[in-house]
């Protein structure tokens, strides 16, 4: 009888995926590498997306993420009114009962603290910028900001979650995986969602699952790069190996894997080959990637010396650019150390500092290779700071506590639109007055410029389908070129 065959204690998703592939993957298994061929895995590296849902504006996205949350009050949003009322008590009127932080909650007041630098206006558009900032105000004609921004995320940890997963708790792909799990890799021999973080920052943890895979197949998790001569940890075979051994190691492992595959049909099984074979890749291409010794003169003239030190923030705006090239889909750099809560004119200068450089090199640099036009850029952190000092105001001194109702990002290249400015705060910088634009829209915006319809990328799992924007997110059409 036919049951006789069957494994009567499997599951549905064993079944779908036991007896799925059918004539389409063994065609497929023709174009794979050897190893894959031999498991006999459909290819994990291709999109769960036959194509895009439309033609897309953007190939790659390098998200700048600001960890910690910059204070767009000092950077941005320029409020004379709130120098003008410096040392007053935050209006009740204007904070309606939102809540504060256990940081700042039990303050006896919460007096205004205007921006200590100097704003002006920049490029055709007038956009105003901070003295902290003159690199980036020299490229203001290129970026459209968003001032609009707001989060449901008062605290750290959540609202970090929440911009890179789409959900407050752990346990959600991140979204450098949806990206890579729906359309795949354009390099077979690096990853298609990198990750790059600011050495000598870290005042705040940045948990590996912010770059996780969760449910998804596991070759869509991010791969870190770190500075240094050896960027991925145990890419390197050991000392003494002989040539080829690898390469004979991964054949047999393939032919285990391939007898397994054939009686669970588990498709993680060529996940895991699948990054076997490219771990095999990367040990030639990530140290071609990693050395910048090639790169002219010229190129650190533009980014600065600190270019020439790996893992500052300017050496990951280079590499970020020289992933790019190589048609990497998601690179996502953290730069942390923007949590000022106190003594904030002195810190954030220190920051500033470090991205303002080579936030400005990485986009001209893009521009003068042609591949801003298909590069979106974005710039921020998961919430602003309050227009209120945390703790004692003095006449050189502040600090803000977090802000989810108000701030600012940037964004440039990959079809938004340049020199533009949407949505827009209160007098002091406290509410959002005008096109208030959420972090599920942002998502759903981010995932539009690459080609996805956000509410049709889905995975099913826990009986019920899920996507980055949960159930929510619109289309932010007018920042869209």
């Amino acid at each position: 009888m036919f049951c006789d065959h069957l494994d009567l204690g499997m599951t549905r998703r064993d079944f779908f995926g036991r007896f799925a592939l059918g004539l389409g993957g063994i065609a497929l298994s023709q174009l794979l590498p050897r190893s894959l061929s031999a498991a006999g895995a459909v290819n994990p590296f291709a999109g769960i997306l036959a194509q895009p849902h439309f033609a897309p504006r953007a190939k790659r996205i390098i998200y700048l993420f600001m960890a910690g949350g910059p204070s767009q009050l000092d950077l941005f949003d320029y409020k004379p009114l709130l120098n003008e009322r410096n040392g007053q008590d935050l209006p009740e009127s204007v904070r309606m009962g939102q809540r504060l932080t256990g940081m700042s909650a039990n303050q006896a007041q919460l007096p205004l603290a205007g921006a200590q630098f100097q704003f002006a206006r920049h490029g055709s558009t007038g956009a105003w910028v901070s003295e902290l900032l003159p690199w980036t105000a020299r490229m203001v004609d290129e970026l459209c900001f968003v001032r609009s921004m707001h989060t449901p995320h008062i605290n750290h940890d959540p609202a970090i979650t929440f911009f890179q997963t789409g959900h407050q708790l752990p346990g959600r792909p991140s979204m450098g995986s949806w990206l890579s799990y729906g359309l795949g890799s354009a390099n077979e021999n690096l990853p298609a969602f990198i990750v790059l973080i600011s050495k000598d920052r870290i005042d705040q943890p940045l948990y590996s699952r912010l770059w996780g895979n969760a449910f998804l197949p596991s070759i869509h998790q991010g791969v870190q790069f770190r500075g240094g001569s050896d960027p991925v940890l145990y890419l390197r075979d050991p000392d003494g190996l002989p040539a080829g051994a690898r390469r004979l190691m991964l054949d047999r492992l393939a032919e285990l894997h391939a007898r397994q595959f054939e009686d669970l049909g588990d498709p993680e099984i060529s996940a895991r080959v699948g990054q076997y074979e490219m771990a095999y890749r990367m040990q030639t291409s990530v140290p071609e990637v990693a050395d910048v010794a090639s790169e002219p003169a010229s190129t650190f003239e533009l980014y600065g010396e600190e270019a020439r030190t790996p893992g500052t923030f300017a050496a990951n705006c280079l590499l970020a650019r020289r992933l790019a090239e190589r048609d990497v889909r998601f690179i996502q750099l953290y730069h942390p150390g923007w949590d000022q809560h106190g003594s904030l004119p002195k810190r954030i200068r220190r920051q500033c500092a470090d991205v303002d450089r080579a936030g400005y090199a990485l986009v001209t640099d893009l521009k003068q290779r042609g591949l801003l036009d298909d590069t979106l850029v974005i710039w921020g952190g998961e919430f602003g700071r309050t227009n209120y000092s945390q703790g004692k105001l003095t006449a050189d001194d502040y600090g803000r506590d977090h802000h989810p109702r108000c701030f600012t990002i940037w964004m440039t290249g990959g079809g938004v639109k340049r020199g533009f400015t949407y949505g827009a705060t209160d007098e002091l910088g406290y509410n959002v007055v005008e096109n208030p634009v959420d972090v599920h829209d942002l998502q759903a915006t981010l995932l539009h410029l690459m080609g996805i319809d956000h509410e049709r990328l889905t995975f099913r799992t826990q009986g019920r389908n899920f996507r980055l924007t949960d159930v929510h997110g619109r289309i932010v059409s007018d920042v869209i070129a």
